[in-house]
């Protein structure tokens, strides 16, 4: 009952190890025939042949926690190369709220003020250094050319190892090849799910119950944004957690879904007509389109069960229309776009913003600025519903005729990228057009740093800023402190005759 022989198989080890995936095993040792055990050392004779990619490896240190998690952010991770302790990268996924409490726990008093690494360490955060005592096991999909983890994950801690027995693998990693043009696959992540609590399996699907309905939640663990790691499961966290902030942007507005279900580095597409596919307790409407001739049937995302529907599809950015059903052809708001090219600093687009500012401000106008979440700032007038897009539409080309006057070297009214100068910013009035969307505000975005849609004080608006400052997990902490900035937008309109007025016009 406590020893138990294990036999082995011979000669057939790759069908063998097709057994070892098919049960979603971590894979076997191959060995030769006539070998003997090697005590303390690794050899050639014995072999581990992965499916999921592991390794032991050392704590070096920790950094702060950020976002809602408390103890500590991620680990910092470290294997000995002969007697020198070499950086391996870093990882904070594969915890749960025991194990994050019972490590920080046994971290504590190892605490120390140097670096158990030589030299100096490049880390995305400050750490916290330890004694390299505690040896954990982690699950990765592959090793960089300098033997740096990407896409570690924790799972758990090895208490019959000591440090300095972590060594790296003599033999190469088994990683699946690449192929052009597709994000690697994921790590089965053995985690919580922080909608459920529960664990999530290995196939990444949970079912869930919100508003009293059942969404099923597939493909958690795959790769969206492959060179942060972050996962389909992260994204849908982020909107659970920002859903009461976004979701005033959404009420009533139909959606056109930009869908990118295979992550940022696969091409995505647009998909208007979605009810007609989805479960019948997501609300839509029908909408005649004119350049379709045809009518569209829109999801209405009310709910955060909807929401998170929609995040389920691959919606990495949520883009509602800019007016309500109630009063499809009244835009609650005006939009003003500074599209930048590619040979345009953010520092111009901050210039542009701030003569745009500049403008509204002699209109009497008020005004709100938003990150795009990509290269560009969003400009928001609140209009009340009282005026139709083309009244919108003319006012607004009126203020980037002004605003293009202004800025004449680095500003254009022109639509079409192959007549428009290389560098120069396109003032785009048209997004004010029934139909027209944007990604709304707190939206992640499909880019690399999974970058979001920023609401920010006009203070913010100056030299320095960058739209890279706001992502998946600064913005959720930001918001938390600051509240809701942008809410103004959904308030009392402006009087564009007025406006008109004071512009002399």
């Amino acid at each position: 009952d406590v020893l138990r022989y294990c036999d082995h198989v011979e000669a057939d080890g790759e069908a063998f190890f097709e057994q070892i995936v098919a049960k979603n095993m971590e894979g076997m040792i191959a060995k030769r025939k006539d070998s003997t055990y090697h005590i303390g050392k690794r050899s050639g004779e014995w072999l581990k042949i992965k499916h999921h990619n592991t390794e032991e490896v050392v704590i070096a240190g920790f950094t702060a926690p950020r976002g809602g998690r408390k103890h500590f952010g991620a680990l910092v991770l470290g294997r000995y190369e002969g007697k020198e302790l070499k950086y391996a990268g870093h990882t904070g996924t594969g915890f749960d709220d025991a194990s994050l409490r019972d490590l920080a726990m046994k971290l504590k008093p190892l605490v120390q003020d140097r670096s158990p690494f030589k030299g100096k360490t490049k880390t995305n955060m400050p750490v916290t250094w330890v004694k390299p005592v505690l040896v954990c096991n982690i699950k990765f999909t592959e090793l960089t050319n300098e033997k740096i983890f990407r896409h570690p994950v924790f799972q758990g801690l090895r208490v019959d190892k000591k440090a300095t027995e972590v060594k790296a693998d003599p033999m190469p990693v088994t990683t699946k090849k690449k192929t052009a043009g597709k994000a690697p696959k994921a790590a089965s992540m053995a985690k919580k799910n922080k909608l459920t609590g529960e664990d999530v399996e290995d196939t990444g699907t949970r079912i869930i119950r919100l508003n009293g309905h059942e969404l099923k939640l597939s493909n958690q663990n795959k790769i969206y944004w492959p060179e942060e790691g972050y996962t389909k499961g992260d994204m849908i966290n982020y909107y659970n957690v920002m859903h009461k902030y976004i979701l005033p942007y959404l009420k009533d507005r139909p959606e056109s879904l930009n869908r990118t279900p295979n992550g940022i580095t696969a091409k995505g597409f647009y998909q208007k007509d979605a009810g007609g596919h989805a479960p019948d307790w997501v609300k839509s409407v029908k909408l005649y389109s004119e350049s379709a001739d045809k009518d569209i049937d829109y999801i209405i995302c009310n709910d955060k069960a909807t929401l998170l529907y929609l995040n389920n599809l691959g919606c990495i950015e949520i883009n509602p229309w800019n007016s309500r059903l109630g009063s499809l052809e009244y835009p609650d708001y005006m939009v003003i776009d500074l599209d930048p090219s590619d040979k345009n600093t953010f520092e111009e687009v901050v210039d542009a913003a701030l003569a745009t500012k500049e403008v509204l401000d002699k209109a009497g106008a008020t005004a709100f600025c938003k990150t795009s979440g990509s290269s560009g700032l969003h400009i928001y007038v609140p209009l009340g519903a009282k005026y139709n897009y083309d009244q919108v539409r003319d006012f607004c080309k009126i203020i980037v005729m002004i605003v293009q006057d202004m800025m004449p070297d680095n500003t254009t009214l022109e639509r079409s990228l192959k007549k428009r100068a290389d560098n120069k910013m396109y003032l785009d009035f048209l997004q004010n057009r029934q139909g027209q969307t944007l990604a709304c505000a707190y939206s992640l975005r499909p880019k690399p740093g999974a970058t979001a849609s920023a609401p920010l004080h006009w203070k913010e608006v100056k030299r320095g800023l960058h739209p890279s400052q706001f992502d998946i997990h600064t913005l959720p902490k930001r918001v938390e402190k600051i509240g809701d900035i942008f809410k103004g937008v959904l308030g009392k309109g402006v009087d564009i005759l007025k406006c008109l007025k004071n512009l002399g016009i």
